[in-house]
């Protein structure tokens, strides 16, 4: 007839003694009080390891921060993974390592790891103003959280500020960056669902805007106010280069001598570059350069165009041409992008094939064979349209002395 073993009470656990050698009190079950000779009180579960049946045993924490009743419950559950043959020591060990993990992937850790993923669709300067944005607004009070503890509350909380301030763009990009974030999470395993997918609704939406830009007839006023500005002489001529060349404000800031083909007239601005990765091609017309051939005394021994002022290893920030405008009075009425906008507008009013202008502001839609026809077959065609948009800032700039004017206009000062 098989032992039966008198469960502990409470009163028992608490007034053992502690003797000169180890001993245990027995509660059945497999539970055991260990008290040593130091007086220290062990819990213990003794049981065979399922497949193997060694005998082992698992603590399940010392009295009295364990009491007899949350050790009986740590039995119980112990012997409900035994029946299901799950060794409870490497659960709990599993469990603990999954705990460790999560806990060690906090919202910045798992941030980073997006933004490397992403950073394949988006540019390089993209790539650090999404981080700067994450360093500044969310990092500083929710970077440390691991990520699933991340809530739609906190988060919203974080913004909250930021919205107050009235910045309604800056929340939008910042609602759609953490939704990202938590996207990228759920599907690389490490949280099982994404709480933030409509914290934008908590927010005002700002009226979609285009960015500013002039009325075609304004490019002369643009032109003339260029050549009056008290800006640097390098400035200048990046701004023009850009409203030459119809690129994006980081395209052209990060313009390299050696994406220039000065032989055939072509700037080759590689996929790594480029807002949608596609490598672009710009012919360069005769006022293009001029623009170079002014460029090359000051900047011809550095790898950059237009190299910044504080480190000439780097090149110039993509903010420079917006600062210069909003400096010459143009501030609310035209950013560097937006003379993009202004070149499209008055080539496609001059009537040049659509698809053209969009080849040569870089434009792309998802068909990628289409894609990839326009690009080999509009080269050759966007060649005189850049030609003739030149032609036309130069006209428009007639008294103005544009810097690449070869009609007899001079330069007649360097800022």
């Amino acid at each position: 007839m098989a032992r039966t073993t008198k469960p502990l009470t409470n009163t028992e656990v608490k007034q053992a003694k502690s003797q000169e050698k180890v001993y245990s009190l027995f509660d059945g079950g497999g539970l055991q009080l260990r008290i040593k000779p130091n007086g220290s009180k062990l819990w213990l579960l003794d049981y065979k390891r399922p497949y193997t049946k060694k005998r082992t045993s698992l603590s399940f924490g010392s009295y009295p921060d364990t009491s007899l009743a949350d050790a009986r419950k740590k039995r119980m559950e112990a012997r409900e993974l035994l029946a299901k043959d799950i060794d409870p020591q490497e659960y709990r060990d599993e469990q603990s390592r999954i705990s460790e993990k999560a806990h060690n992937n906090t919202l910045e850790h798992i941030a980073a790891q997006w933004l490397e993923v992403k950073r394949a669709n988006i540019s390089a300067d993209h790539a650090t103003d999404t981080w700067r944005s994450l360093e500044l607004h969310i990092f500083p009070s929710l970077g440390k959280v691991p990520i699933h503890k991340i809530t739609a509350i906190k988060a919203i909380d974080t913004i909250k500020p930021i919205a107050a301030k009235g910045s309604l763009e800056t929340v939008k990009r910042l609602c759609q960056r953490l939704n990202e974030i938590m996207v990228h999470a759920v599907n690389t395993g490490i949280t099982n669902a994404n709480p933030l997918a409509g914290i934008s609704k908590a927010f005002k939406h700002t009226a979609k805007q285009h960015l500013p830009t002039l009325k075609p007839e304004e490019l002369p006023h643009l032109l003339h106010t260029l050549t009056t500005a008290s800006i640097k002489y390098t400035t200048r001529c990046l701004i023009e280069w850009q409203l030459h060349t119809m690129v994006r404000p980081s395209e052209a800031a990060g313009t390299r001598w050696d994406e220039i083909d000065l032989k055939a007239a072509i700037w080759r601005i590689p996929a790594e570059r480029m807002k949608r990765k596609k490598e672009h091609i710009v012919p360069l017309s005769s006022q293009c350069l001029a623009l170079l051939e002014l460029m090359e005394p000051i900047s011809g021994r550095s790898q950059f165009l237009f190299p910044s002022d504080r480190d000439p290893k780097k090149h110039a920030n993509p903010q420079t041409a917006n600062t210069a405008l909003k400096r010459m009075g143009f501030s609310k009425k035209l950013v560097a992008h937006g003379m993009r906008s202004l070149a499209s507008t008055i080539l496609n009013e001059e009537g040049f094939d659509a698809d053209v202008i969009e080849a040569a502001l870089a434009h792309t839609g998802n068909n990628e064979v289409r894609n990839a026809y326009n690009r080999a077959n509009y080269l050759e065609r966007r060649t005189p349209v850049m030609n003739w948009w030149s032609d036309h800032i130069e006209q428009a700039a007639t008294g103005n002395m544009s810097l690449t004017g070869n009609k007899g206009l001079k330069i007649v000062g360097m800022k």
